[in-house]
């Protein structure tokens, strides 16, 4: 029983009874009373006095006359200058929360064959070095935007872009072949993306040295000091030595080719290991060294069609100017590619496997511009998604010690975070978790896990995506406040009164005996309020869906948390006075617990059922 419709319904009627002229349904605007105002929901009347042609208070007034006669759902209505306040029948709410406990999914829109088909791109990590902070950030947003896509009836499609080819990764490629010793994760006991990282640092840190000793020389040879620093960057040997392996891998030699190989399984072992600890993962991963290809036969195509030109040194351009930007370059004048190509080529190859309908692309907000050109291009290609493609911008997230920077070894690495963030949890859920009655060492250690990462989740999920964000673990993991644990929390309480009740008799599934015709005895102020802020839940994921905003869904969940929490402070469930009653309230928490987890399996969160 969808009360808001219903309503909507006899508002149409309404207006047809009293004026005599049609209105639709999209039409009737209704809201959530707000605080300190009678009633539960208000119907805006001043889109009517047009029909009614009168006053905003005396349409209201007959309005609500009308509704209250003819709409069971109104048990009463009272008149606030245009705005008609509705107190919703006690027996809607409870056919409401019936309705909510008869469906698991409440909120959610079931996934079908003929569901549109989205396809979310996000980690897009280079072969170079582990997965960092800014990662983190950007594969939780991932992974929540296709499940709140799902939840919202879309099929999705999930997808990786790994930037593995270039010349950074010849960078750790070559400090491997020179520092390395053969060195493997095996007989280093790091992770292979850890190693390889390391190899990144030390080219960077020879290549400094070199660097400042050429620096010295041609300084010393009467050359101005920045003159001297550019040139010495240019010619350091190891710089030459790595664009040398550059173009032998370009050119399919076997001895790099098969380094390459060897060095990027590392890792990709590596990565695995991290996503699985973060619960991500995806359907379809693309490789950068495959597309680019892709890409240039694309733009060679453009080229033929006169939508891209070539200039005298050989390069391919774009001209944007009559979108009101400027010239892009597809392809330098030795016919290598350059990230632009390697998208198009991406989505050639996307658009090949899948029937695409809508592209979401999770990428930083420095890539702003970026996409702005390649949502144009990949129109004028013909991609029927290109002009309509979703770059989903995200703000840079930090720590509380300043910013990352991979190339000087002080990147946030995301597997220290995740160990740290799962030890904190266990230090901090100590004295809770000991209280539980025959935990053992692995459910410790499984609760700690879970407290962790959904501390660590909802932190950054919490946050508007499109903000820069400061992450402070110890402010994450606090039981109190706008916390993953705080949720979590509130949702092992639930589970144990729960099983409390199952244990004791007269413990009920169903609200069959609440639903008599005393039954607006039973319902209290915050126990509607919680039946409306359960129905909302619906709104919230479509709207989160609208917005590609994972925060809309964890404010949700908080705020549910939190009236659950007074309402349970002030009233008693199973020390209720009446069974009836207490049916209700356990009917109330078990839906409660599951809006909260299936909220928080939105966000990529896990709930323990004890903690």
């Amino acid at each position: 029983m969808n009360i808001e419709k219903q309503i909507a319904a006899s508002v149409v009627t309404a207006v047809k009874e009293l004026y005599g002229q049609e209105v639709t349904a999209q039409q009737v605007q209704l809201q959530k009373t707000r605080s300190g105002f009678e009633g539960h929901l208000t119907l805006v009347v001043f889109p009517f006095t047009k029909i009614s042609r009168k006053k905003p208070e005396d349409t209201a007034q007959e309005i609500g006359c009308y509704l209250a006669d003819h709409c069971e759902a109104v048990a009463a209505f009272n008149v606030v200058k245009g705005f008609l306040n509705l107190v919703v029948a006690p027996k809607a709410w409870l056919g409401l929360l019936a309705d909510i406990d008869a469906n698991p999914t409440f909120g959610m829109k079931p996934v079908t064959d003929q569901s549109p088909l989205v396809m979310i791109e996000y980690s897009s990590p280079n072969t170079n070095k582990p997965l960092h902070l800014g990662h983190v950030r950007n594969n939780l947003l991932g992974w929540s935007l296709a499940q709140i896509m799902q939840a919202n009836g879309c099929r999705v499609v999930k997808t990786n872009i790994v930037n593995d080819r270039g010349i950074h990764i010849c960078k750790s490629m070559l400090a491997w072949l020179k520092y390395g010793n053969g060195e493997t994760p095996e007989s280093s006991g790091k992770k292979g993306d850890h190693l390889i990282g390391d190899y990144y640092v030390a080219f960077d840190k020879h290549y400094r040295e070199e660097v400042k000793e050429l620096k010295a020389k041609f300084e010393a040879e009467g050359m101005e000091p920045e003159k001297a620093e550019e040139k010495a960057k240019a010619e350091a040997p190891l710089i030459k030595e790595a664009h040398q392996m550059l173009v032998k891998w370009e050119q399919g030699d076997p001895e790099v080719r098969a380094l390459w190989q060897k060095m990027n399984a590392w890792v990709y072992a590596g990565f695995d290991e991290t996503y699985k600890a973060l619960g991500v993962s995806f359907d379809k991963i693309y490789y950068e060294s495959q597309t680019y290809l892709e890409g240039k036969k694309k733009v060679e195509e453009g080229l033929a069609k006169g939508l891209f030109f070539r200039k005298e040194d050989n390069s391919v351009w774009a001209d944007l100017t009559d979108e009101g930007l400027d010239q892009k370059l597809l392809l330098r004048s030795d016919g290598t590619s350059v990230y632009m190509t390697q998208d198009i080529g991406t989505a050639e190859m996307r658009f090949r496997d899948f029937p695409i309908d809508k592209m979401i692309y999770v990428v930083g907000n420095e890539q702003n511009y970026h996409f702005q050109v390649l949502s144009i291009l990949l129109d004028r290609l013909g991609f029927k998604w290109g002009k309509e493609l979703v770059h989903f911008s995200y703000g840079m997230v930090e720590l509380p010690n300043g910013k990352m920077k991979s190339r000087e070894g002080t990147v946030v690495d995301a597997d220290d975070l995740i160990a740290t963030m799962i030890a904190d949890a266990r230090q901090t859920s100590e004295d809770k978790v000991n209280k539980i009655e025959g935990i053992g060492e692995e459910e410790k250690q499984e609760i700690a896990r879970i407290v962790g990462m959904g501390a660590l989740k909802y932190f950054i999920l919490k946050v508007d995506a499109r903000k820069n964000m400061l992450f402070n673990p110890e402010e994450s993991i606090d039981f109190n406040g706008n916390t993953g644990p705080f949720i979590q929390y509130t949702h092992a309480r639930i589970r144990s009164i729960l099983r409390k009740a199952e244990g004791e008799e007269g413990a009920a599934n169903n609200l069959g005996e609440c639903l008599n015709e005393d039954s607006h005895a039973l319902l209290n102020e915050k126990e509607t309020s919680l039946i409306q802020k359960m129905n909302e839940f619906g709104a919230v994921v479509e709207q989160a869906g609208k917005d590609y905003s994972p925060s809309g869904i964890a404010n949700y969940c908080y705020e549910l948390t939190k009236e659950f929490n007074q309402f349970y402070h002030d009233y008693s469930i199973l020390g209720a006075d009446t069974n009836e009653q207490r049916q209700l309230r356990l009917c109330i928490a078990r839906n409660v617990a599951k809006m909260l987890k299936n909220g928080m399996a939105l966000l990529g969160i896990e709930v323990p059922e004890r903690m």
